[in-house]
Order: C-alpha cells, then sequence, then structure tokens
C-alpha cells in the first residue's frame, strides 16, 4: 500500500514539472513571436528618448510613455499613423509647415524622414513697431516769367516728417521670410520746403555819387558826409546856413573861403556850397546825405576839389 502512495506521489510531481515547463515554452515563444521596435521620440523642447516597444500606433506608443500633446502641439507623423522599427517620432508647433518628402527621380534619390526633419524649422511671428521718415517736398514759385537771369532764395526750410508703422513679420531660422503693414500712424507731419524764383537784384546807385580819388586837377580835400540827425547837426529841420532846405547829392558844407552858392568839382561831381559847420575849417568839405548811415558808410576820403566857373 505504501508503495502504490508512493508511485501516485511521484506521477504527480512529474505532472506538475511538465505543465510548469510547458508554460514557460510557451511564454519565451510569445515573447519571440512579439514585434519589438526601437523607436526616437523628439519632444519641442529638443529633449530625445528612445523607447522600444510591440506597438506601432503614434498615440499608442506616446501614451505608453506617458506623453501628453497641449492643444497647440502636433506630432510627425500623425497620432493615427503606424510607424516601424527606426522611425522618429517628432513632436512640434502646429504653426509649423507640413513637410513633403521630396523624390528626386532622375537620380533615384529619396529624402528620409531624419534628413527632413533636420531641416526642418518652426515659423515664428513678432509684432514690431518702426519709425519711418517722411520726407518733405520742395515746392518751386517762379515768379520771373520768362526772365532768365534768375536766382533761387528759399521762403521756407523744409522739414521731414515721421511716422510709425506696425509690421507683423515672419521668421524661420532666424530669417524674415515674410513682411507686412498692420497700421501706420503719421506722429509728425512734413513741413514742405518752399523756393522762390526771382530776377537778380541790380545794384542801385547810392545818393551818394560814385567819385574817384584819381580825379586830376584842383585842391586834395578831406570829405566827409553828415546828414539832418542831431547827433550830425544838432538840429533835424534839414535847413541850411543859406536858409535853403540841405539835398543829397548838391548840398555840401564847406568854410567861409566859398561864398553860399560857389559850385564846386568834387571827385567828378558838381555840388554847391550852401552849408557851414563849426568843424568845417581848412582844407576839410562836408558833403550832405540823408540817413546817418550813409554818412558811416560814406567815412572820409581824400578827392581832388576845384572850383566850376
Amino acid at each position: 500500500m505504501k508503495r502504490e502512495e508512493k508511485a501516485s506521489i511521484s506521477i504527480m510531481k512529474i505532472i506538475c514539472v511538465s505543465i510548469i515547463l510547458i508554460l514557460i515554452s510557451g511564454i519565451s515563444v510569445m515573447a519571440v513571436n512579439t514585434d519589438l521596435k526601437d523607436i526616437k521620440i523628439i519632444l519641442q523642447n529638443g529633449y530625445e528618448m528612445t523607447t522600444v516597444t510591440s506597438k506601432s500606433k503614434v498615440s499608442d506608443i506616446l501614451s505608453e510613455n506617458n506623453i501628453i500633446l497641449n492643444e497647440d502641439q502636433k506630432t510627425i507623423p500623425d497620432l493615427d499613423k503606424e510607424i516601424s522599427s527606426g522611425d522618429t517620432i517628432k513632436i512640434t508647433d502646429k504653426s509649423y509647415n507640413e513637410v513633403q518628402i521630396a523624390k528626386i527621380s532622375e537620380e533615384g534619390i529619396e529624402t528620409s524622414l531624419d534628413q527632413l526633419l533636420e531641416n526642418y524649422a518652426p515659423i515664428t511671428e513678432k509684432i514690431v513697431v518702426e519709425q519711418v521718415i517722411i520726407p518733405y517736398e520742395t515746392i518751386t514759385k517762379n515768379t520771373t516769367g520768362t526772365s532768365t537771369d534768375t536766382t533761387n532764395k528759399v521762403v521756407k526750410e523744409g522739414k521731414d516728417g515721421l511716422k510709425e508703422v506696425t509690421y507683423k513679420i515672419k521668421y524661420q531660422n532666424n530669417v524674415e521670410i515674410e513682411k507686412s503693414i498692420i497700421s501706420e500712424v503719421v506722429v509728425q507731419e512734413p513741413v514742405n520746403k518752399i523756393v522762390q524764383v526771382q530776377k537778380k537784384a541790380t545794384s542801385r546807385s547810392s545818393t551818394l555819387p560814385r567819385t574817384s580819388s584819381n580825379t586830376t586837377g584842383g585842391t586834395v580835400y578831406k570829405i566827409t558826409a553828415y546828414c539832418p540827425c542831431s547827433k550830425c547837426c544838432g538840429k533835424t529841420n534839414g535847413r541850411t546856413a543859406s536858409g535853403t532846405t540841405a539835398t543829397a547829392g548838391r548840398t555840401v558844407a564847406a568854410s567861409s573861403k566859398f561864398a553860399f552858392g560857389t559850385k564846386l568839382n568834387i571827385g567828378g561831381h558838381v555840388y554847391t556850397v550852401e552849408d557851414r559847420g563849426g568843424a568845417i575849417n581848412g582844407n576839410k568839405i562836408d558833403i550832405f546825405v540823408n540817413s546817418h548811415a550813409e554818412a558811416l558808410q560814406w567815412g572820409v576820403r581824400y578827392l581832388n576839389v576845384s572850383v566850376v566857373n
């Protein structure tokens, strides 16, 4: 009886071991038959990771690795795509341009996804405000008619204006690829330059005669000038010592050696002695002019003087 019990126990042991061996063999076969893939995942911040998975759908692989996309993110390839061992999943911004695989049939070259991803770059947008100069215009006004002897006179200087332009600029690889204007605001209006074309001014002869100091004949006198102001003659009524009204180009003040009414050729111009002066003596003669400025302009000259008979 005891022998039979022992034999039964041995058979049970053998059966148990056999079952265990069968289970282990089945698990091994399943593991061998499972298709494991090496997949590279590139996050948006550039971080790279490699995972071994039996899944082939992009969304399943991300879920398996606890990766959740934000609303503004997408994957390349798309979430519903199937991928193979050695492929790459890239997480990027939705604003990125789609990349198409280019094929060059002549050379038989097919661009790989890895190469495309290396050259793939995001497009970023910036709002930029720039100040832009508004150049002024030059307006010419002709007041000369048909005259050709003209000169230009700047009546009003020009001044550039200023405006602020708001642009939307797109960049890829830090290179500007598109620029569009959103708005323009004039900060300062330009001021136009005004130029007047006019006839050249002709020199007008002064009330003082143009004389020459090299007139021949007569005696050289010191010739000065005076006007009807209080600085020159102490009065402003223009009356001369002879009772006449002083007149520029005619009246001179001379010493008593010349009688009133005497005609004097002074430097080629004939004057009449009609006035006297406390400082007028010897070889000195004062010529009457209209203003103090003309008297100062005359200054002191030494000219030949002779009596006109």
